[in-house]
């Protein structure tokens, strides 16, 4: 039986005679935003894992700890399948990407503001439902995306995805309101601990992990006309630093595949 632990503070509780499938959804598995005390708490207690042990037996191999980056994330905007502006560096645990046009704010990825000359029309009319989007919270390890936009928010995120058993391309639909635990830190270092003893690349296949797509308006994949993320027309990108540079330094430390001949 599959077990849904809640982020923070009660679940949205629904009465049963009105649950639709949207609805059953938000009460069982979104859960109210994460507090601003556990907000404020991330920098008062930082996050703790265990130093990984590679297994390789080269003399100067050494246990691989996880170290906390400047920029806990990085933020790519994308229009169908081309990418619009320049990366936005996330150092803040709490930031909001909106449809508005502060160019500035470090709390703020202003997606309003970005030009593109090839934008079309079905792309412009998205952009104008973006609203005030999706905000994104990093709390002692865990990353939560919550929607504040009028219009629901689609996730991919192959780690929330293997937590409850679903196939890892899942695209979960985020209404109004509601928010979704997207990352833990804790089960990705399991994953990692388990993955060092399988090989290479066990743990290569690992970076997967550390990107995680959110689409604005529209969403993709087997229950929807559009199958790729490169469909909708407005999406962005998240890359996780900590746990992609945490592989980093484990990858470097074990010994890579060796490449096939022309003759094999």
């Amino acid at each position: 039986m599959l077990e849904i632990k809640q982020p923070a503070g009660p679940l949205h509780r629904v009465p049963d005679s009105a649950l639709s499938w949207t609805q059953l959804f938000c009460s069982l598995f979104l859960g109210t935003r994460p507090t601003a005390a556990a907000a404020a708490a991330t920098a008062a207690a930082p996050l703790q894992l265990s130093p990984l042990s590679t297994g390789t037996t080269a003399p100067e191999s050494q246990p691989v700890s996880y170290c906390e980056p400047a920029f806990w994330c990085s933020i790519i905007y994308y229009e169908l399948n081309m990418r619009v502006g320049e990366k936005f560096q996330a150092s803040l645990p709490n930031l909001n990407v909106d449809g508005f046009t502060d160019p500035s704010s470090s709390d703020r990825f202003c997606l309003g503001q970005l030009p593109n000359v090839n934008r079309n029309p079905v792309v412009e009319q998205t952009r104008k439902h973006i609203g005030k989007g999706v905000r994104l919270y990093y709390i002692g390890g865990e990353v939560f995306a919550e929607c504040l936009s009028d219009s629901s928010i689609f996730v991919q995120s192959p780690n929330c995805n293997q937590r409850y058993g679903w196939h890892p391309a899942t695209v979960v639909k985020i209404p109004p309101g509601c928010n979704l635990k997207i990352f833990n830190n804790q089960e990705f270092a399991q994953q990692l601990a388990q993955s060092v003893t399988q090989g290479f690349e066990a743990v290569y296949d690992l970076t997967r992990m550390c990107t995680i797509r959110i689409s604005f308006v529209k969403g993709w994949g087997v229950q929807y006309r559009r199958q790729l993320v490169t469909s909708t027309p407005c999406w962005i990108e998240l890359h996780l630093n900590g746990p992609m540079q945490w592989l980093d330094r484990v990858l470097t430390q074990m010994d890579c595949p060796r490449l096939c001949s022309s003759k094999s």
